[in-house]
Formats: C-alpha cells, sequence, structure tokens
C-alpha cells in the first residue's frame, strides 16, 4: 500500500520543532522584562505596537501552539495549498509548520518578518528542519514584501503585528483565489484593535465567510468566496 507522506514527521522537521517550542517555553520571563515599559506607554495613551516594537521583542518568540501548527498543517494539507503566505514569521515555528505542509502539497511559503535578527534565524531554523528549499522569510514591512505575492494565493496565516491585519488583507485580495483560506491568530487577546478587521470579514459584501475559532485565544477561520470588491 502507497504511505502518504507527511512532512512534519520527518526526523529533522520533529527535532527543529522540539527544540523551538523548548526555547519559546522561556517567552514569559521576557514578557515580564518589558512589562513596566508597556503599562508605561498605557499611562501615556499609548497604543501597544506603539510601546512594544520589532525592535523590544526581537528575542521573544510568541509562537504558535503545537496544537495549533498542527491545525495549520492539516489545513494546508486539507485544501492542497500550494502559494501559502504569513504575515509575521517570527523564529520561523509556524513557518515550519506550513512549509512541511507545502512541501507534501508540492508547494512553497512566503513569510515576512520586519525584524532582522529574527528574519535570520527563521531561515536558518527552516534550513536545520530541511525546509529552505519550499520556504524563505522575506525581511522587512509586509506591505512592501508581500505586494507581489505568489499567486494565485491558497492560504494566508496572519500572525504579526494587529493594525496591519486589515489592510494587508486588502492588499493581497486581488491575489486570492476562490476558497482561499485565511487564518488570523490573537482574535480574542487583541479583539479591539481587530474590530475593524473582523468587521471587514463578517460583512457579506467583501466576499469572505468568517468564523471565530476557540483554538488558543482565538482563531479567525475565514474563506475567500470571491467577487470583485475591495
Amino acid at each position: 500500500m502507497h504511505q502518504i507522506e507527511c512532512s512534519l514527521r520527518a526526523p529533522e522537521v520533529e527535532a527543529t520543532l522540539a527544540r523551538l517550542h523548548a526555547a519559546a517555553r522561556g517567552d514569559w520571563k521576557k514578557f515580564l522584562r518589558i512589562t513596566p515599559r508597556y503599562l508605561g506607554g498605557l499611562l501615556r495613551g499609548r497604543k501597544m505596537h506603539e510601546t512594544i516594537t520589532p525592535e523590544v521583542a526581537r528575542d521573544i518568540y510568541m509562537p504558535v501552539s503545537p496544537e495549533k501548527g498542527e491545525f495549520l498543517y492539516i489545513t494546508a494539507r486539507a485544501i492542497g495549498a500550494r502559494h501559502i503566505v504569513e504575515f509575521g514569521s517570527s523564529f520561523g515555528i509556524s513557518t515550519i509548520y506550513l512549509a512541511a505542509a507545502a512541501r507534501d502539497n508540492g508547494g512553497r511559503v512566503v513569510g515576512t518578518e520586519i525584524e532582522p535578527a529574527k528574519q535570520a534565524a527563521a531561515e536558518a531554523n527552516l534550513r536545520d528542519a530541511g525546509l529552505g528549499d519550499v520556504a524563505e522569510v522575506r525581511l522587512g514591512d509586509a506591505l512592501q514584501t508581500l505586494r507581489e505575492p505568489p499567486a494565485p494565493v491558497d492560504l494566508v496565516f496572519m500572525d504579526g503585528w494587529k493594525v496591519l491585519y486589515l489592510p494587508l488583507l486588502k492588499q493581497l485580495r486581488p491575489h486570492l483565489r476562490p476558497g482561499a483560506v485565511i487564518l488570523a491568530d490573537n482574535i480574542r487577546s487583541f479583539r479591539g484593535p481587530l474590530v475593524e478587521f473582523l468587521d471587514y470579514l463578517h460583512t457579506s459584501g467583501n466576499g469572505f465567510h468568517s468564523v471565530t475559532l476557540s483554538l488558543g485565544d482565538g482563531l479567525e477561520y475565514a474563506v475567500f468566496l470571491g467577487g470583485a470588491r475591495n
């Protein structure tokens, strides 16, 4: 009997993910270190993204959980996603899950990360996992690095700065194929900053059907139905 390939179970992929998830468990100590900065920003009327900048968070993993990573993988496999776009790659944990699916589907992942040290680490981690040939993490502002994504886009995973979710979705929309899936993380913990993004997805005239899943701190699952409106 022919065995169906699952790159997520390759030894180098499992070893790299185990190492990264273990390292990410120390994030809480790093968050404690920057908490006074965050609270001080709130007292001055500054929003979180204005206080906790990519440079400040350059050593914080902010990863997807193994459960959520598996969900990314099986979703990409289920829809046969070949052109996958990721916003907010960080150290590349979620990118590895997506890249494993891309390899099995005969496709490719294009990620983006604005912090140089994280981008370099993500690329190195993809190589360690043996997935460097099916994924890249572009350095810079996502609105620039994803201006010309590989099309047609089959799946988008959003896990970067929340203020960019909506403008990036609108920018990617003309490149989405009908049936493309949008997965957006941290919906419950950042519901305030994401109100307009969620309103856009839930307004039927915009061409999406969307639901918030109770996975982690909320994962928005949207399907692009098509249509010309932007």
